[in-house]
């Protein structure tokens, strides 16, 4: 697409537990503040109405944060880009209020945002040395709320090929740590253990699932059986095997992600493939993404680990793009907690 002048992005991001804005000068991040809420560690998983209230008391201070960090006044900016969906209600209402607010007051346009979208299109952020996917490939979102093989076609023309049935990637690793004794959020923690570890020491069973859809619902209960039996045996059994224990469920979870992918290379013969979401900054798939580079001939593309988790720098550049299409929304804009790319 042109660029025919220059044009700054404010992205608001609020879907779930972090509250973010960025600045966006055309595809060029200049800022990108993330607020986390540290709250919710000791409830062991996200609390949608303390996650709403965290977003009211930090959006104001993210946002002047954002166009400080950017040295931009806000009476420079082109438009307005939020989250609209899908997330949690609570905390899209507060990020989609504060952008028609802002909107309003500056007279500017206002731009809605699919957060699924961003995860993808983050990919097209100006980074060097990096250099985007070209048109078509197959995009692996992958999350704590969605797990989707993605056939990209341009920036707004995209085709679910498969979803989860069940639970998301980033649930079976959180909620599998959490069998494990770890705190929330727990993947990260399995990813540095499981960096020590054999993953082939322990065999959990894969789902058997048509097509390219996912399911890991059964996967979190084998893993659960397979904990209780051995620590019943053994009190002391996942202190002692930690880290092979960590292993071979990434190892599991990670192949279970690159079966449906080869399986949706063959299909589409797509072999340009973009992961995206949370748990692309997972050193398993990363590792594996590279390995099928080397074996099966697939270009892969992995963000850059500030783009992985929510963040509003993904949400400006899909703010640019329907900038420069002229798609604008309108102040009768709601949230949505399900949206669908």
């Amino acid at each position: 697409m042109p660029e025919s002048k220059i044009i700054y992005i404010l992205a608001i991001e609020s879907s779930c537990d972090d509250t973010s804005a960025a600045v966006l000068q055309n595809n060029i991040v200049l800022s990108n503040v993330v607020a986390n809420q540290k709250i919710h560690e000791e409830y062991g998983g996200v609390v949608p109405e303390l996650a709403s209230r965290a977003h009211q008391q930090n959006i104001v201070p993210v946002v002047n944060q954002a166009l400080a960090k950017a040295n931009i006044d806000k009476n420079q900016l082109s438009a307005i880009a939020f989250t609209r969906g899908p997330g949690l209600m609570g905390s899209l209402l507060v990020g989609t209020s504060f952008a028609k607010s802002l909107a309003l007051g500056l007279n500017i346009p206002l731009i809605e945002v699919n957060h699924m979208q961003a995860h993808i299109l983050a990919h097209f952020i100006k980074e060097e040395p990096m250099s985007p996917p070209t048109f078509p490939f197959l995009a692996l979102t992958i999350s704590g709320g969605h797990t989707q093989i993605v056939k990209v076609a341009d920036y707004f023309k995209m085709e679910i090929l498969g979803q989860t049935l069940d639970d998301a990637v980033g649930e079976a690793f959180d909620k599998s740590a959490k069998i494990l004794g770890l705190p929330y959020p727990g993947g990260p923690l399995i990813d540095k253990y499981a960096a020590k570890g054999n993953p082939l020491r322990f065999e959990f069973p894969k789902p058997k699932v048509d097509g390219v859809n996912f399911s890991f619902s059964g996967l979190k209960t084998s893993i659960l059986y397979f904990i209780q039996r051995k620590t019943k045996e053994n009190p002391n059994f996942i202190k002692e095997n930690l880290e092979d224990i960590c292993a071979s469920i990434q190892h599991t979870i990670v192949a279970i992600l690159m079966g449906k992918l080869k399986k949706a290379v063959k299909f589409t013969g797509i072999k340009q493939v973009a992961i995206g979401g949370g748990v692309s900054a997972n050193s398993g798939i990363r590792k594996a993404l590279q390995e099928a580079e080397s074996n099966l001939g697939w270009k892969t593309y992995s963000p850059k680990f500030e783009y992985c988790t929510d963040n509003a720098a993904m949400i400006g550049i899909v703010g640019y793009l329907k900038f420069l299409n002229k798609d604008f929304s309108t102040q009768d804009v709601t949230a949505k907690a399900r949206y669908i790319i």
